[in-house]
Formats: structure tokens, sequence, C-alpha cells
């Protein structure tokens, strides 16, 4: 039995950090989406070693819990899309490694999934789906970057950051400002967003870095110091009283940036949709501010829902059955690639 492409069952496996995540997709619906996440607060991030032993102790179970959850067995399964990179070489092994074994054994096609290709396919895990060429801002704890999307595998990165990515930023500001998520709770990014809703985000002004610079590259290190030497002459008492100002007063800072390059990137390329995704994009004044400013331009905004942002498998699905369509299977010789571009 050969099924349609709207019928094909993807199995999908995401390991490329510290998420263990399995999802079922029929089609380009999603039946089941397991995420299980590591938290390694005491050591104030993670730890390569720990996130790929914490992988290979979960996947299976949570491999399991997927396909229940779908109603389906393993026998049911028509195509396995798997990470392979970039991220860490451990934890990508250990999905890598799942992801093979269950190919070779199910006899059933192996697809390999750049993890950024995926956060730009997401999109079309919704209902309303662009239609390509778009402009797509990836926007994440590990990357910043806008890229032109002119087919599916056919892709242009216009730019990228030149030191910390957005994410990484909003994480490092949240612990000068000793924001300490509790146990199994948020991180730093979204207890700013949190924040910064009863802010006034034109108290206190901080630097929009290569704002005015007319290629799309990002630079965020600037303005994470700029936070720094504004908290210096601080007590711990003034901090606390103006949190909420200086969260909203950053956080519009990045926002700024983010959205001015993006409808600067497809007014210069002459696009009109935008796709916005990537962990960052799950943040609540990121989201208004660029709606608001992409109707005014005319181009069409496409956000996923905040699941589909962070990091998942579903979206390792969709991606992997997008180009299972167009033709493309991996071998059993696929490898991680740690440091995977474009």
């Amino acid at each position: 039995m050969n099924p349609s492409h709207d019928h094909l069952i993807t199995l999908a496996i995401e390991t490329s950090c510290d998420d263990t995540s399995v999802a079922v997709l029929r089609g380009q619906t999603v039946i089941s989406n397991l995420v299980s996440s590591q938290i390694n607060r005491r050591f104030g991030g993670i730890v390569p070693e720990l996130a790929a032993r914490a992988h290979q102790a979960g996947i299976l179970p949570v491999l399991r819990s997927a396909l229940d959850e779908a109603h389906l067995a393993k026998k049911d399964i028509n195509l396995i899309a798997v990470t392979y990179g970039p991220g860490l070489i451990g934890s990508l092994l250990v999905g890598l490694n799942v992801a093979k074994g269950l190919a070779f054994g199910l006899k059933k096609p192996l697809i390999g999934v750049n993890h950024i290709e995926a956060h730009i396919l997401a999109s079309f895990l919704e209902k309303e789906t662009p239609t390509l060429p778009v402009v797509a801002l990836v926007v994440s704890g590990g990357h910043t970057l806008l890229v032109l999307v002119k087919a599916i595998g056919d892709y242009q990165l216009l730019g990228s950051t030149v030191d910390d990515a957005a994410g990484e930023c909003f994480d490092k500001v949240a612990r000068l400002l000793g924001l300490q998520p509790a146990e199994d709770s948020m991180m730093g990014g979204p207890l700013i967003d949190q924040l910064a809703k009863h802010g006034n985000a034109s108290k206190f002004t901080f630097p929009r870095p290569l704002l005015k610079d007319r290629n799309l590259n990002f630079s965020f290190s600037g303005l994470k110091t700029s936070v720094m030497n504004f908290l210096k002459p601080r007590s711990s008492n003034e901090i606390e009283n103006d949190l909420s100002d200086i969260c909203a007063g950053f956080q519009e800072a990045v926002v700024d940036v983010l959205v001015e390059k993006s409808i600067r990137a497809c007014l210069d390329y002459g696009v009109s949709e935008l796709v916005i995704t990537g962990g960052v994009a799950a943040n609540s004044r990121l989201r208004v501010r660029m709606k608001e400013r992409s109707d005014r331009e005319g181009i069409k905004l496409f956000v996923p829902s905040p699941a589909w942002c962070t990091d998942n498998a579903a979206m390792i699905g969709i991606t992997g059955w997008l180009k299972y369509k167009k033709g493309v299977i991996s071998t059993m010789e696929l490898s991680p690639q740690p440091a995977l571009q474009w």
C-alpha cells in the first residue's frame, strides 16, 4: 500500500539541544507532538554531556507515548524525519541513531532535516500557509537571521547576527536583572516579556544596534553591555522598583531592530509575505509590532502558534514531509552536523 502524500504517516524526532521531542503527523496534520524538557538550573545552562544522557534515557519513552497518543503502531509509519544539525553533537547522535534504527528495521525512508530550515517551515503546520517566495526571520536563543525562501530547499541568507542572538541577549539580560526562573519554569526571555507588559518602554532608552545600517545583519552584544552599564550604579532596590520599565525599554530596543530589518528585507527584495519563527517569535510585543508594521506596508505576516515556535518535532516532521514530496531521501550514512549551515 502506498498512501498519497496527504495521508503519509511521518514520525519525527528532534534532539538538537536539550529538549527530547517526538511527533506524529498525517500529511500536514499533527496528531501528536510531545516535548520532554530538561532543566539544568544548578549549572546555569545546558551541559552537553548531561543533555545527551537525558536524551538517551528519555527518547524511547517519549517515542512510545507519541505513538500511543496518535493511536498508531510502528508498522503504521511511512516516513521518518530527524534533525541532523545544527546542534550539540551528542544530542544529535541520540536522535539520529534512533531514527536510523527505525528506518532500517521498518524499511522506511529516512529524511535528515536542518533544524533552522524546520523553524522556517513550521509555518506550514498552520491552516493558512504562506505562498513562496517569502522572507523568514528566524529568531531564537541560538539564531537570528533573515532568509529569502524561494522554494522548499532553495534559500538565500540575507543577514545574520554578528555576535549574540536575540534570544541569547534576552536570557543574559534576564540574569543581569536577577530574574531567576523557578524550577521547571520558563527561561529569561518570557519573564522579561511578562514584566514588560506592565512597564513604560519610553522611561529608559537603550541602543538599537545596526538599526540604521543598510545591511540586514544583527548585533545584540552591545545592547546587553548597555544594560549592564545602566545597572552598575543602581542599587538592588532601585532596580527592583524600575524592573518592569527596564524590561520594557530593553525589549522595545530588540523589537525595533527585528521589525525594521525584517520589513526592510521584504521591501528590498520585493517580497509581499513575511514569516517570523523561532523561540523569540512567541514574544508578545514582537508579534504586535510586526503585525502593525507589516499591515502598514501591505505585507502579509505569518507567525506559527507559540507551540511551533520553540524547538519541537512537529516542525521536523512537516519539513521532512515537504522534502520527501520533492523526492529528497537521506541515506543511512547520514551523520550529525553540529555546525550545519545552509
